[in-house]
């Protein structure tokens, strides 16, 4: 019995501080953190703010009823999918869960259509019969948001296998959430890029609520990291609020897995402000607990502080750089609500591959 009680104090000495302490000690700032050049800092400044700026209008179209059914904002966790990006090579493959407007135009996919798609018009990725769930894009290596939970994992374990397969060097960097991280499909998958030793880096995004309920109350193990520690995958916890260190996390993971030492699991410690979707009211964390994380942790202000205090950018240069982000999102905007919906005959396209002759 006395070894079974400090067995269960050594477990909860164990916890990551973001069980016992809550969102905000997740998130505070890694010590060391790396730095950006100028360039740099610039770069993932106007990459992220396109996606916050892209988010807050589709929510905005979203409240207006053009765009219709499920809607997951992606507003906080900019950081996590621009640090990634900013870390792969052309050719290398990225498949995400629903929450994937960012992740879309992190891969350069066009913001009109991605918008067209949305709003369901022809001019979409999908020729506006997806919707916010179901597009991709062939020519930026993107397959996908998904819209069964997990499902995505064994897909982008399968896009490693392929690159295993044909020897060309590319890494699949497959995105899940923290709810989906409990899903069995995902150790099957764990399971069999181990034992491969497939190309694959497995990138979290923890951003502690799942659909609406905290990781403390849904998860034995809350360190995420370690979740593939049974099949030998190393992995480790990134503060993913802070680019610089997303980058720098994802360097090394790609890194690992592009060497032919198989995958990699990445821990982003992330944030939404916004709830599971655009029906959800998010009551189950406290107004308080947003804005803290908004006003001390924000992505997007980090290097914008750091733009002007450490590199000498001139405000109104970033005031500039949003301006031309607005333009090219109501641009947009504006082409996915004039756009023409498809026409009744696509509801027949895309059902069966046509065979080669």
């Amino acid at each position: 019995m006395d070894a079974g009680k400090d067995a269960a104090k050594d477990a909860a000495h164990t916890q990551p501080e973001a069980a016992k302490g809550g969102a905000e000690a997740a998130h505070r700032p890694a010590p060391n953190a790396p730095q950006f050049t100028r360039d740099e800092d610039l770069h993932a400044y106007r990459e992220m703010l396109l996606i916050r700026r892209f988010e807050e209008k589709a929510g905005q179209l979203y409240g207006m009823g053009l765009i219709g059914g499920f809607c997951h904002l992606y507003i906080g966790q900019e950081a996590v999918v621009i640090g990634m990006q900013m870390a792969s090579i052309e050719g290398d493959q990225v498949i995400t869960g629903y929450r994937d407007h960012g992740h879309m135009l992190a891969t350069g996919m066009e913001s009109r259509g991605v918008m067209a798609e949305l709003t369901g018009r022809r001019g979409g990725y999908s020729r506006g019969k997806g919707g916010s769930m179901h597009m991709f894009s062939r020519e930026k290596q993107f397959f996908g948001g998904h819209g069964i939970v997990g499902a995505q994992v064994s897909l982008g374990t399968g896009l490693a296998f392929a690159d295993a397969y044909r020897q060309n060097g590319k890494v699949s960097l497959t995105y899940m959430g923290d709810g989906a991280a409990n899903q069995g499909q995902v150790y099957e998958s764990f399971n069999m890029a181990a034992l491969w030793k497939l190309p694959v880096v497995y990138v979290i995004e923890n951003n502690r609520y799942a659909m609406g309920t905290s990781v403390a109350r849904a998860s034995a193990q809350t360190d995420f990291s370690k979740r593939g520690l049974s099949f030998g995958i190393p992995g480790e916890q990134v503060d993913g609020m802070d680019v610089r260190t997303v980058r720098e996390a994802a360097t090394r993971a790609i890194e690992h897995a592009r060497s032919g030492q198989g995958p990699y699991i990445l821990e982003m410690q992330t944030y939404r402000y916004r709830g599971h979707s655009m029906s959800d009211p998010a009551k189950y964390r406290s107004k308080d607990e947003v804005s803290k994380m908004r006003d001390e942790h924000d992505p997007i202000e980090m290097v914008r502080k750091r733009l002007i205090e450490l590199h000498g950018v001139d405000e109104s240069e970033l005031k500039a750089t949003d301006a031309k982000v607005r333009e090219i999102v109501n641009d947009a905007a504006e082409f996915a609500t004039n756009d023409p919906e498809p026409d009744p005959s696509e509801l027949w396209t895309d059902i069966l591959l046509e065979a080669s002759a």
